[in-house]
């Protein structure tokens, strides 16, 4: 539905990553209070996949994102997000 595609991942202390289940992603996209229409243009596409418009911004997304995922609790203190936008011959 939208041109880029962007991957979330949750990096452990050790360095070790795992895509982001979608029902994380589906949380932030649905339910984000940041009142930030920015973020209008995302869709989550699968397990560790956000579709999202050019206005997004991945400089804002992605402290926005971890911020939302901590507050849920999915994240660990020690955790941090990953979230990179894919070139197409990465997708």
């Amino acid at each position: 539905m939208f041109v880029r595609r962007i991957q979330v991942e949750r990096v452990n202390a050790a360095g070790e990553r795992a895509l982001c289940p979608i029902h994380w992603i589906d949380n932030f996209a649905m339910r984000n209070f940041t009142n930030d229409a920015v973020f209008d243009d995302t869709l989550p596409a699968g397990d560790g996949l956000l579709e999202a418009g050019h206005n997004v911004p991945l400089d804002r997304l992605g402290p926005a994102m971890e911020d939302w995922f901590r507050r849920k609790g999915y994240l660990k203190t020690e955790d941090s997000l990953s979230v990179t936008e894919l070139t197409p011959s990465a997708q």
